[in-house]
Formats: C-alpha cells, structure tokens, sequence
C-alpha cells in the first residue's frame, strides 16, 4: 500500500502532576510498592492529538490498565519529565518513539508489546499538495528523493539538544553530507524566489527532517521557504486544501494513518523519506520490568 520505506505547554504543572514517588526498581519492594504505585499510575504523554496518545489509550484498554492515568502534555513536557526522573533514578513510564534524541542520552527501553497494541513498525513518508509537480517541478524532484537514515536524522536532534538553533544544525548537516545532497538535486534547474509552504509538526524529528529540507531548497535550488509549524490534523489539512505545499513528517501507516484515509485523492504520496520508526511505552533500563503485561503483574 505504501513504498519502501504541538506546540510547546507549559511544563510547569504537568511536572507536578507526574512527580513520582518510590525507589529506582519497577518491581514490588517495601519502599515503593508495585510499578503503577511507584508512578502514581500515571504515563506521562505528549500532545493529546497525537496519534502516539491514541495508539497508547488502545494499548491501555487491551492490556486492561483501567486504573491508570494517560497524562496529556506536549514532547516537550514529556523529555523534561523523563530528564528529571532519570536524574534521580526514579521510574517512570513516558509514551516513546524513535528516532528521538533521547535514546542518544538516556539508556532506555522499550516495554515489550505481546499483544501489538501499537501495531507495526512505522515509516516517516513525504507528502506532497496535488499539483505541485507542475507548479514547482525541481521542488517536487528534490521531495521525491529526499531520504535519510535514523542515524543521520539523530546528528541534526542531537546538536539542537546541545543549544544549535535547528536551522544552524540543519545546515551543517548539509554541509558536512554534500554528496548525498548533492544526488538530491543533481541535474535539478534552480527555480529562484519561487514561494514554498512546509508543514511539520513539533517533533524532534520532524523539526530536524523540515530544517533539513529547507536548507536544501533554498541553498541549491534557490527557493523562498516558509515553515509552518502546526498540529497533525492541521498539517494535513494543510496539504490537502493546498495551504501548504509538502511535508516530510507524515508518519504511517499507523500514526497518521486516520489523516490518510480522510483526505484520500487529495494529496501525493511520495513514499518513505526514513524508515526504522517505532511507537511505543518507554522506561529507563535500571527500572525491573520489560513488558506492558508487567504493569498489571508487577
């Protein structure tokens, strides 16, 4: 069916509402209880659109985790809940998916899924408005064989944790791997001041995968690109009314995979720009549990 392949909230508040009581062991103990007392029976979650959140609300009711909180928030709220934790080797449970540039800093691990509530690995895909191949053909070309690695999305994420601005990040990148761009736009005719829409949302990720495409096009081909950062729903709505021209953050076939189905014929589907993707529950590796199935047992 496919080829190969939030804006920021306030954190302050939602760390409250997770603080997280026990000692460093998922498991039962004196001190800390079982794992859903240890973290007061609560995930902590991104933003409540998220197709993560939805994936997560099907994987609690499958594994019957009628008694446990699904945290809404933002990425941002999430790594900043993680990080705080993690700090103090406390457990804690967050909704996680890769790449993300936390698995670069933290040693994490998925809990194992047994009954495959968040499905299949996924595959990031770049999507185009209809009609864009005759209103910008180079753009259009470039799109289409743009593709990069989990490893090589993690360099851009990585430097924008460390402090570079993303379209500085993203930049070096292009840099430092002039030939794999150069075969993005070989033979490709500069199409200069002409006007292009991105939409992403505000993951790691796609911050990285959007900055990146955006150097391209406008260092090599010489067009004028706006990013517009919104919500999933929006981003696809986007493209389909042609409000925006592409997006390289749409992540399938589960995920997003509502917003494909919705505004079927309206859109290009260009196929994956990155393969290797995975949804899922995620806990730092000292915590003694490796299955949902442990949040009931434990």
């Amino acid at each position: 069916m496919f080829k190969h392949a939030s804006k920021l909230l306030l954190v302050v508040g939602l760390t409250g509402a997770i603080a997280i009581t026990g000692c460093s062991s998922g498991s039962s103990d004196a001190s800390g209880g079982t794992v859903g007392d240890q973290v007061k029976h609560k995930i902590v979650g991104i933003d409540p659109g998220a197709g993560l959140m939805k994936q997560t609300e099907k994987a609690m009711t499958d594994y019957g985790l009628s008694d446990w909180k699904l945290v809404e928030g933002s990425s941002a709220a999430m790594a900043a809940a993680l990080d705080k934790a993690y700090k103090n080797e406390e457990p804690i449970i967050v909704t996680g998916w890769t790449p993300h540039w936390m698995f670069a800093k933290y040693d994490l691990k998925y809990l194992e899924d047994p009954k495959g509530s968040y499905g299949q690995d996924e595959e990031i895909h770049t999507v185009v408005r209809n009609g864009l191949k005759e209103d910008a053909p180079s753009a259009y070309a470039m799109l289409d064989r743009f593709e990069w690695t989990p490893d090589e999305m993690a360099v851009v994420m990585n430097a924008v944790v460390d402090g570079t601005k993303p379209e500085e990040a993203a930049a070096q990148w292009v840099e430092a791997n002039a030939d794999k761009v150069d075969a993005w736009v070989k033979d490709l005719p500069k199409e200069s001041g002409k006007k292009l829409k991105l939409a992403f949302v505000a993951w790691d990720s796609e911050i990285a995968s959007t900055n990146v495409v955006k150097q391209v096009l406008e260092q090599r081909l010489g067009y004028k690109v706006e990013m517009l950062q919104v919500e999933a729903g929006p981003m696809w709505a986007g493209i389909a009314n042609s409000s925006a021209d592409a997006m390289v953050a749409a992540w399938l076939p589960t995920t997003h995979q509502d917003y494909y189905d919705k505004y079927q014929g309206q859109f290009e589907d260009l196929g994956a720009n990155l393969v290797g993707t995975k949804l899922g529950l995620v806990v730092p590796s000292y915590m003694d549990i490796n299955s949902i199935e442990d949040l009931i047992t434990k």
